[in-house]
């Protein structure tokens, strides 16, 4: 009987809001005895923590005392050179990102060049410049060390591990067409039912920034940029020479909801303030779609047979699992294959919320043991 140990994995945490603070809490949920995984550093926008293997953090309720207390910065340079050191047959490493930062998501082809693994669910590098792709790619290869993003499209749905398999495994991709974006989810869930009447669109809007599903500022989300990132990602883990290239989420077609007279206005406030002088031409957008027996839905679609990859308001009809199947702030992704055809593969659930997203996150963690 083989007596092999599974390689021990030290775990260092860039991003400690709300999505990172989740996640360490389930990755320290974790009986100690049973867990593969190390905590060895956390840093935050301003302080950063580093301990041995021996000395690892396995406490819920300490954690945030002993970064707090830290008066160290963050350094990701040293970072670097201690977690690639750390590298051996019988340990692995790994730099879990929950950072939406540019800076951070730079960072990762040293990383992976240096044997670090990365997992993350910040769209930033999957949907930026193709050149940090391409280098990603390139590290990867390179150094063998793996980069995971599940939670950058659909938070904890399994919609790239499905996608990758779907790819890996032969299956001919035509198209994917989803709703990804949580907000609007939840907006038209609200706002276009099937009957020509119903709440303003403002109104709609306004309630759900109360409810914490749109950014500070809703601008954010109706310029549908985050499902243009999402778009990105999928379209990259496809790979498929039928798509046009994307050099970055923004060559993706991308109406916004945003009224021409509101761009650029500063605050959230303002916006939702003058938002309602636009509430007839949504009104008649949802009376149009009832009339057809349709309603309004903002969706992302890939499209490897015709070569597009656009995101828009789209009309739905009633019967439709877009218009069925969805409630609160729901993400469904459809996938249209070789395969799966003419009968979609479906998969929708929660799209959004630090719980299930972190989820997503510790779930690739897992894929690394």
């Amino acid at each position: 009987m083989s007596t092999q140990k599974t390689p021990q994995m030290l775990v260092a945490v860039v991003g400690v809001g709300l999505v990172g603070s989740e996640f360490i809490n389930q990755l320290l949920s974790i009986p100690t005895e049973s867990s593969p995984f190390r905590l060895v550093s956390l840093s935050s926008s301003s302080r950063t923590v580093y301990f041995e293997p021996t000395n690892a953090i396995t406490s819920i309720e300490k954690w945030k005392t002993i970064l707090s207390e830290s008066n160290e910065k963050p350094d990701y340079e040293s970072l670097t050179a201690k977690l690639s050191s750390s590298i051996s047959p019988s340990t692995k490493v790994a730099i879990v990102d929950n950072t939406s930062s540019d800076e951070i998501a730079s960072m990762y082809p040293k990383w992976l060049k240096a044997g670090i693994n990365v997992i993350t669910p910040n769209k930033k590098a999957y949907s930026g410049d193709l050149r940090l792709y391409e280098e990603i790619l390139s590290a990867s290869k390179e150094s063998g060390a793996r980069f995971l993003n599940e939670s950058t499209v659909g938070a904890g749905l399994p919609v790239i591990s499905t996608l990758k398999e779907l790819v890996a495994t032969g299956d001919k991709v035509k198209k994917i067409e989803g709703v990804f974006s949580g907000t609007m989810s939840y907006i038209f869930n609200e706002f276009s039912t099937g009957s020509p009447d119903g709440p303003s669109f403002s109104s709609v809007v306004s309630v759900a920034r109360e409810k914490g599903y749109t950014e500070p500022h809703p601008a954010d989300d109706l310029n549908g940029f985050d499902v243009a990132r999402k778009l990105t990602i999928l379209s990259r883990t496809i790979g498929s020479s039928l798509l046009p290239s994307l050099q970055s989420f923004a060559s993706v077609q991308t109406a916004s909801l945003i009224p021409p007279a509101l761009e650029g206005i500063p605050t959230g406030d303002e916006f939702l303030k003058r938002l309602p002088e636009f509430d007839a031409e949504f009104d008649q957008m949802r009376k149009d779609a009832s009339k057809e027996g349709k309603v309004l839905r903002f969706v992302g679609v890939v499209d490897t047979v015709k070569g597009e990859v656009k995101a828009g308001l789209e009309k739905y009809p009633t019967s439709h699992p877009f218009a069925t199947s969805l409630g609160g702030s729901d993400n469904i992704i459809m996938f249209h294959t070789e395969r799966y055809s003419p009968r979609p593969l479906i998969i929708q659930g929660a799209g959004a919320g630090a719980a299930v997203t972190a989820m997503g996150v510790l779930g690739d963690l897992f894929k690394l043991v």
